[in-house]
């Protein structure tokens, strides 16, 4: 489940969220460059309706992040069950000089679903990159997180890409020009929400833009015991329910529906088979569902698939990784080998 996203309104993952204002950019520090390429969020009714009518039936975890939904996986990332997030915070505070020395100086930061840049700040003393690209769906978590950093650091160049990073993305030419070396940053497992066909050719975007002297430096969530993924997703204080079954309640508020969340039960569990986590709300009886005119029917335990959480080995997640044009590897780990942080360099 959870990392960073894709972006608040995005797609896989967990990003960080926080509720936001909206910030003109002629209110922007002035380090900042903001470079709007308009993305298509797509139509929330138009895919909502489209996810009820496969087989089986599906929602895109974007739609997770309404307001209460964010409020919801803040709550998850602090939870003692869900360790992705306070592993790979310690793995990037504990080893952001070893980072730095496998990354190299003044290095271009890219980073992809920046959502509120928390992770990114955890680096840039170590680091000292010569400039910042964050790229995020969302255009008020965008500018409102890049103006808060930039004014942390205002030698800094900055530039805020309004985009969806799932597509290839134009890097500005005057910020490749004014790094040793570009490196994308991705972290929060949000590879993980990709399938692995789908994880290598995103990675393969990446490569293209941070070019053949470049670099990614990634979080991938590692496989281990299926009771404690379990415990992960299922918490016992019910936040990841909560979480799953907001998304009823967002369709009720937004497009007119009539689910009842409470004939409705969460259901997380490891597909082994498939290597990743799978969140499901099951219908928990025969029943008949209306979203803006358009009914659906559901049987009792039917489900709907609301997201994937691949988990990697550590050689499993290089091998992948070098199909997408990634060589040399350095990985680190959190003291109990939950997580992993790796640096690839272009191939």
């Amino acid at each position: 489940m959870k990392g960073s996203s894709l972006s608040s309104n995005a797609v896989p993952g967990r990003p960080a969220h926080r509720t936001v204002r909206e910030l003109p950019p002629a209110f922007l520090a002035p380090n900042v460059e903001f470079i709007d390429l308009h993305p298509q969020t797509g139509s929330f009714l138009g895919e909502v309706w489209a996810g009820m009518g496969a087989r089986p039936k599906k929602l895109e975890p974007k739609f997770f992040y309404d307001e209460t939904g964010s409020r919801l996986f803040e709550r998850i990332c602090e939870l003692p069950e869900y360790y992705p997030t306070r592993c790979e915070t310690a793995i990037l505070e504990n080893h952001a000089e070893e980072i730095r020395e496998a990354v190299g100086e003044d290095p271009l930061l890219i980073e992809y679903g920046s959502g509120n840049s928390r992770k990114v700040q955890i680096l840039f003393d170590k680091l000292l990159p010569a400039g910042y690209i964050a790229i995020d769906i969302s255009r008020a978590a965008l500018l409102q997180a890049c103006s808060e950093l930039a004014l942390l650091h205002p030698s800094m160049p900055v530039s805020a890409i309004c985009a969806d990073y799932c597509n290839p993305v134009t890097l500005p030419e005057r910020m490749l020009g004014s790094a040793a070396r570009p490196v994308a940053f991705f972290p929060g497992s949000t590879i993980g929400n990709f399938t692995p066909q789908a994880a290598v050719a995103f990675l393969r975007n990446m490569r293209e833009s941070v070019g053949a002297h470049g670099g990614l430096l990634i979080g991938v969530d590692l496989k281990k015991d299926k009771a404690r993924l379990h415990a992960a997703y299922n918490d016992s204080d019910g936040i990841t329910a909560a979480f799953n079954l907001n998304l009823l309640h967002r369709i009720n508020h937004e497009l007119d529906a009539d689910f009842d969340p409470s004939s409705f039960e969460h259901h997380a569990f490891y597909n082994e088979a498939a290597g990743r986590i799978e969140m499901h709300l099951v219908s928990r009886r025969r029943q008949s569902v209306t979203i803006a005119g358009r009914t659906f029917a559901f049987e009792e335990g039917e489900t709907i698939h609301t997201e994937n959480s691949y988990k990697y080995t550590v050689e499993g997640f290089r091998k992948l990784a070098a199909r997408a044009g990634f060589g040399w590897n350095k990985v680190w780990l959190d003291d109990e080998r939950l997580f992993s942080v790796h640096y690839f360099a272009a191939v």
